[in-house]
């Protein structure tokens, strides 16, 4: 008996149910896109095994050790990194007890479902994970990735990725890019600009940042000119290796839209270490003006992830650092907060803006109308805590009478694990797939336009959008 049900996530009624399945099954087996993620492009520049069950499933993926944590399970049992090398499990076998131990926890979860499409579908496991499970399935697996046909490389052509984008901070060095293009292998990986630690005030390290910013560029970034043309000259060199966007993760979505010298105002207060937590905040908004600008000069797709309350747990983020599951969602306000970057841009048809929320409250009533009237703006997918069956039922419902679907960027994953991305991108297409059947059951889409929407969703739109 399989793990999955071939007809999860499919309405119930026999009619919608047969046509949602028909348009999954002209999408299913679709190459992926994977436009933005947190994989680690070493995996493909070495090419080496993955180690062990744990590290492949557990310790990266933050959904899966937050749970866990939930019901007191401690981070150093499940072999998370400590920040000052502290002791953490390292018995991988150990950790994947433990993982297996608490199963229950994940019931009805969108973590549930990867896991065993995983299991199946990568791995041909055909039980449930559990306690009296969790030894046989360890060694089946860890027997697997001994296999050349289980090293990053080939599982990377065998999910059929036409791309995949990591993201890579701005002072990064990009050595393991430049390892897999010089390796000549084909696959496509590629870098995303994330530039938070040299433009958010409140980063750890700023002044230092921004000035090896100075240093690997050859620009004096302690002059506002020659910082910005340091971006420039960052940007440039991702482009190099593929970059095709750009990604900010800000607390807020406020952009603003500055006079000069205010804006240089600004930051020499930021490097002198002296910005109230308001002008931090504007600092970073007048950021993300300046980028979409040079988006408009480079062509880079400028992606915004704003509204997570990052490192709720400060101990937590004292022991083990950054994403560790403790960002949470907060209100976020997008009208009056993207009036001044849109004011400035917006209107450009050559830009794509692409807006993220993780409050949902905002896609009815501000983001889907702000997208069906700018050209630059598009709607990210769901993200993080709503990248689910239910999360994707509701953006449909609530964004497509207002901005249609073309206002839209299709799907990506967001994941650091490996071999959940066909998991989840299954799962987008079989929830985009029953939400056109229903369109249609009820004559609000033709059939014939939902077979080209089922395609656009899957595949097209997050092309376009990233130009992939």
């Amino acid at each position: 008996m399989p793990l999955t049900d071939p007809d999860r996530l499919f309405p119930v009624e026999p009619t919608l149910r047969g046509l949602a399945r028909a348009l999954y099954d002209s999408v299913a087996n679709l190459p992926i896109i994977s436009p933005h993620g947190h994989c680690d492009p070493r995996w493909f520049a070495e090419n080496d095994r993955f180690p062990n069950p744990a590290e492949l499933f557990v310790i990266p993926d933050h959904y899966v050790f937050r749970m866990l944590v939930s019901q007191g399970v401690p981070m150093t049992d499940l072999g998370v990194p400590r920040v000052d090398g502290g002791a953490t499990e390292t018995d991988p076998r150990k950790i994947w007890r433990c993982f297996a131990d608490h199963q229950h926890l994940f019931r009805a979860t969108p973590s549930a479902m990867w896991l065993d499409h995983s299991l199946e579908h990568v791995f041909g496991v055909d039980v449930a994970l559990s306690p009296d499970t969790a030894n046989d399935i360890y060694d089946h697996i860890d027997g697997k990735l001994a296999a050349p046909e289980f090293r990053p490389r080939a599982l990377f052509e065998s999910f059929k990725i036409d791309a995949l984008a990591t993201t890579e901070g701005a002072l990064d060095d990009l050595h393991w890019h430049r390892q897999i293009r010089e390796s000549g292998w084909k696959g496509r990986v590629v870098t995303t600009y994330r530039p938070d630690a040299v433009v958010d005030p409140e980063f750890e390290g700023f002044a230092d940042n921004v000035a090896e910013l100075g240093r690997i560029t050859g620009e004096d970034t302690s002059t506002w000119a020659g910082y910005l043309a340091a971006h420039r000259a960052r940007r440039a060199y991702f482009k190099e290796f593929g970059a095709t966007a750009s990604d900010h993760g800000h607390p807020t979505a406020r952009t603003e839209d500055l006079p000069p010298d205010a804006a240089e105002a600004l930051f020499f207060k930021a490097l002198l270490g002296t910005c109230t937590a308001d002008e931090a905040d504007a600092f970073r908004g007048h950021m993300l003006t300046e980028m979409a600008r040079m988006s408009l000069e480079d062509g880079l797709t400028l992606q915004i992830h704003p509204g997570s309350r990052r490192n709720h747990n400060a101990a937590v983020f004292a022991r083990h650092g950054r994403d560790r599951g403790f960002d949470i969602p907060g209100r976020t306000d997008y009208v009056a907060a993207l009036k001044p970057l849109l004011g400035a841009v917006g209107m450009e048809p050559g830009l794509t803006i692409i807006v993220f929320t993780l409050d949902e409250t905002a896609y009815g009533r501000e983001l889907a109308p702000l997208a069906g009237a700018y050209p630059a703006l598009k709607l990210g997918p769901p993200w993080w805590f709503f990248d689910s069956y239910e999360g994707i039922k509701r953006f449909r419902e609530t964004t497509t009478e207002t901005c249609g679907f073309y206002n839209t960027a299709g799907f990506n994953d967001d994941t650091r694990a490996f071999c959940s991305i066909p998991a989840r991108h299954d799962v987008s297409r079989r929830s985009d797939s029953a939400y056109l059947a229903n369109l249609v059951a009820t004559g609000r889409l033709r059939e014939a336009d939902a077979f080209e929407v089922a395609h656009d969703l899957a595949y097209g739109l997050a092309k376009t959008a990233y130009q992939l």
